[in-house]
């Protein structure tokens, strides 16, 4: 964050609705001199009512663009690629809500602009920040699961679907960033199995598996499922090694992590099951969304690379992409650029 002695850091929302107003939350905490702009007026009437300056506020997107040092873009993903390539064009850095855009052409090419501006591009895949998360980074980057076998997660839940986009953009998105996160890379083979059950034109229920190259060429498998069918809620990840095993439940406040040290050995009888010592592991309470903004407004002060930069954003879409071909394909794809 910039000192508190200069002046503090000019910042755009662009986009009030269910995730803008989380943003809005956060960034009303924070030492930022904070303007808005949403083509719903009356969103604008109550966040003025609460004292946010009128002249602050705007139904044109664009009317702050030469007052503002950096915009956050928490429109519908159809717009990200018209309102991130203006901002970053006039020389601002821009944080933007996954998906990054909805076609991976467009991806690189804010990430090519964003370059040659030298700019800031960051990407809102939140699960980078959150302390569990980090912690199973750190883990798998330590050997401490041994050689890693398979990946899973499940993001479902029984919620209204999303306007913008299938849940494959969604949500199965989160896991296939975190994913190449643990696993220092993007797939190469995607397979995807899609329906549309609520007859949108869009899938509602989402099931993807992923080839990873693991660092002696063995092969990790990755699986997502995601649907707004399944009563409850589920935000789990499961990273299975040669030597231990963990779950993590990100729905939890505390003890997110169960780590259990458990392996296959070859005995008299055959492959036999030894589990060992079962840790559960608590982190410090730090909410992701405050973390990733804090973060943003950091590289955009001190220019440091962001967390989830442009390039992830991008192999992000690109595998949903390709999922969505393998879909309507019927077949297995290989991961190209």
């Amino acid at each position: 964050m910039p000192e508190t002695d200069a002046s503090p850091t000019r910042v755009v929302l662009l986009g009030l609705g269910r995730w803008g107003a989380n943003h809005l939350r956060v960034l009303r905490g924070l030492p930022v001199e904070l303007y808005c702009a949403d083509t719903d007026a009356a969103r604008l009437e109550k966040l003025a009512e609460s004292g946010l300056p009128a002249e602050r506020l705007s139904t044109d997107p664009y009317a702050f663009l030469d007052r503002v040092d950096c915009a956050l873009v928490a429109t519908p993903a159809q717009s990200h690629h018209e309102l991130c390539r203006r901002y970053l064009d006039a020389g601002k850095d821009v944080f933007v809500e996954k998906p990054l855009t909805l076609e991976s052409a467009d991806s690189r090419d804010l990430v090519e602009l964003a370059e040659s501006k030298q700019r800031i591009l960051q990407v809102g895949h939140i699960f980078r920040f959150d302390p569990a998360a980090q912690w199973l980074t750190r883990a798998i980057a330590a050997g401490e699961f041994g050689r890693l076998k398979i990946l899973r997660g499940n993001f479902s839940g029984f919620k209204r679907p999303r306007n913008d986009s299938g849940v494959t953009f969604a949500d199965a998105i989160h896991f296939v960033d975190l994913f190449n996160l643990f696993m220092g890379g993007p797939p190469v083979r995607v397979t995807a199995v899609l329906n549309d059950f609520l007859g949108r034109g869009m899938d509602d229920e989402s099931w993807i598996a992923l080839d990873y190259e693991g660092p002696d060429g063995a092969v990790v498998s990755a699986f997502i499922e995601t649907g707004y069918h399944t009563p409850g809620k589920y935000r789990e990840v499961k990273v299975l090694g040669e030597r231990a095993s963990a779950i993590c439940d990100f729905n939890v406040a505390q003890y997110k992590v169960r780590m259990v040290e458990a392996r296959h050995e070859v005995g008299r009888n055959g492959i036999v099951a030894v589990e060992e010592t079962t840790r559960q592991l608590e982190f410090p309470p730090e909410e992701p969304l405050l973390a990733e903004v804090r973060a943003f407004l950091q590289s955009v002060a001190d220019r440091s690379p962001p967390a989830a930069d442009g390039w992830a954003g991008y192999w992000s879409v690109r595998v949903i992409e390709r999922a969505l071909d393998s879909a309507r394909e019927r077949r297995t794809l290989p991961l190209e650029a």
